[in-house]
C-alpha cells in the first residue's frame, strides 16, 4: 500500500481538527447544562442535593473554563491546517499529482475548516 500523499495528510488533519472542535462545543453545552441544573437545585434546596453540592458546582465551573480555554489554540491550529491544505490543493492542481477523489475530499475538508473559522470569527464580533 502506498504511503498517503501530503494532500491526503493535510485533508485528514483538517477533518480531525474540525471534529475535535465540534466535540468541544458539545462538551461545553453539556457542562453548561449540568451547571445550570446544579445551580437551580442549590437555589431551590432540592432534596436531590449532595452535601458537597457547592464543591461540585465549583469543580464543574472549573471544568467549563478549561473547556473554553481550548478553543483559541484549537482555532489557530485549524487556521494553520486550512492554510496548509490550501497550499497542498494548489500544488496538486498545478502539477496534476492529486487524484480527483483526493482533490474532492480536500476541497470538502477545506470548506468545513473555513466554515468553522468563519463561525468563530462571527462569534467574536
Amino acid at each position: 500500500m502506498a504511503p498517503p500523499t501530503p494532500l491526503a495528510i493535510a485533508t485528514q488533519a483538517v477533518n480531525r481538527l474540525v471534529k475535535e472542535e465540534a466535540y468541544y462545543h458539545k462538551e461545553q453545552a453539556n457542562q453548561e447544562r449540568r451547571i445550570k441544573k446544579l445551580e437551580e437545585d442549590i437555589e431551590t434546596n432540592s432534596s436531590d442535593l449532595d452535601s458537597n453540592a457547592g464543591y461540585i458546582l465549583k469543580q464543574e465551573k472549573t471544568a467549563l473554563e478549561e473547556t473554553k480555554a481550548v478553543f483559541e489554540p484549537l482555532r489557530k491550529r485549524i487556521v494553520d491546517a486550512v492554510q496548509k491544505l490550501e497550499e497542498q490543493v494548489a500544488i496538486s492542481e498545478s502539477d496534476g499529482t492529486g487524484s480527483e477523489e483526493d482533490l474532492k475530499k480536500a476541497k470538502e475538508a477545506l470548506e468545513a475548516g473555513q466554515k468553522v473559522t468563519k463561525e468563530e470569527e462571527e462569534q467574536e464580533i
